[in-house]
């Protein structure tokens, strides 16, 4: 899950080395915090965040099939 979305990131922000995600687990949930460059911020979250919100589903999507919960949260 964890390259799901540093995959999906990479390919949206103009600068690909500054994204990282950090993949910690609290009980049964799956926590990836995503960071990318202060300019690229609004890239990654999208209009109304529509970006931020696919990106989401795509992250319950594969955590459901893993039968974990997974929760993205996106910082600065």
């Amino acid at each position: 899950m964890k390259e799901l979305i540093a995959a999906v990131a990479t390919q949206l922000v103009e600068s690909p080395d500054a994204v990282s995600v950090n993949e910690i687990e609290q009980d049964d949930t799956i926590v990836l915090e995503l960071r990318v460059a202060k300019e690229d911020l609004g890239k990654v979250i999208g209009k109304q965040g529509r970006t931020a919100r696919a990106m989401r589903a795509l992250l319950t999507a594969a955590a459901g099939k893993q039968n974990k919960k997974a929760r993205l949260e996106i910082l600065e």
